[in-house]
């Protein structure tokens, strides 16, 4: 048998709502006006309601209870309950309506990015830990107020991501790595706002410059190996002015440094922007004199690092994207 509890009322009357497709505006026109169109209640009552509970919370499920035909003492019952039942409990043309829910194609990046948001806070909350089934899609539905096709859209991409693992006819589950769930999302928005270089290049900037501060400290010998090996790669390059190879090698040097930070989370995002820069940037190096000049920065933020020197490789390292701001040019 359900136990009901008031304790849920003000989670389920915010399930109501979004089920409904309603801002809190919109909920108060429908649910919460006089006749003559006068609202009963300000968006911030009904928004801490919702969110603390008050001494109007009974009033307001009262009154949007007798509107919908509905039993107040549902609102009462576990919330995954309530959201799982939802469609049954409204009325025909209600439920038609959330069923019927979905997500324009160009809001679906939106969606997904707030199943992400839902999933990590229950992470951050214990609520849910790596390996754990998650909700239904209908519950999903009713929680985010969207149809249930638009979810399992949503979901199928993150499960392509790796941060959620779909099981026919099992369910769906939080992947096993859960530092997906926090790094993947992160690089994945890097694509989505792919037109947004100028702030993608700032925010890779501090990162790179936090990345050789760190890098100084490393201690794994194969990870400097690859670092030799790629600083080498470039010396080879300038010396033969092979541009292309030069460039190439540019790239992975910084990837490299990222690496060697030991921040899964720095290396992972610098790893995409890099890649994402690929297709958004194109070199404006246009002479020899350019070419030498990022040679003897990379050479200075090396030494820096072999030397174990942060503050110096983090100083050099800083200077040199400082100079890099001339060099490369966004379409």
């Amino acid at each position: 048998m359900t136990q009901l509890n008031p304790v849920h009322k003000k989670d389920n009357l915010r399930l109501l709502r979004r089920a409904l497709r309603l801002t809190q505006k919109d909920f108060i026109a429908r649910f919460l006006s006089a006749p003559d169109g006068t609202p009963s209640m300000s968006i911030a009552t009904l928004s801490n309601l919702e969110a603390k509970d008050g001494p109007r919370l009974n009033e307001v499920i009262l009154t949007v209870s007798e509107s919908l035909g509905i039993d107040s003492m549902l609102f009462s019952m576990p919330s995954e309950e309530f959201a799982e039942k939802i469609y049954m409990l409204l009325p025909d043309d209600a439920g038609r309506e959330i069923a019927g829910a979905s997500v324009k194609k160009g809001n679906i990046n939106q969606l997904i990015n707030r199943l992400t948001m839902y999933f990590a806070e229950q992470l951050f909350e214990k609520r849910l830990k790596k390996g754990d089934k998650i909700e239904s899609d209908r519950v999903l539905a009713a929680k985010l107020g969207v149809g249930r096709s638009a979810i399992r859209e949503a979901l199928k991409v993150l499960d392509v991501l790796g941060m959620i693992d779909i099981r026919p006819g099992q369910g769906t589950y939080i992947s096993n790595n859960e530092a997906n769930f926090f790094i993947i999302p992160l690089s994945w928005s890097l694509f989505l706002n792919g037109s947004q270089v100028d702030s993608i290049v700032e925010v890779r900037n501090l990162m790179e410059i936090k990345a050789a501060y760190l890098a100084s400290r490393c201690t794994d010998e194969e990870c400097l190996n690859r670092l030799y090996d790629i600083s080498h790669r470039i010396h080879k390059a300038y010396v033969e002015k092979d541009f292309k190879e030069f460039l190439s090698a540019d790239l992975e040097f910084h990837v490299c440094i990222a690496e060697c930070s030991g921040n899964q989370v720095i290396y992972s995002l610098i790893q995409t922007i890099s890649n994402l820069m690929r297709h958004v940037s194109s070199s404006g190096m246009v002479d020899e004199k350019q070419l030498q000049e990022i040679y003897d920065e990379h050479q200075k933020i090396y030494g820096l690092i072999l030397a174990r020197d942060s503050e110096g490789a983090a100083e050099a390292m800083k200077e040199h994207l400082n100079k890099s701001v001339g060099r490369y040019n966004y379409r």
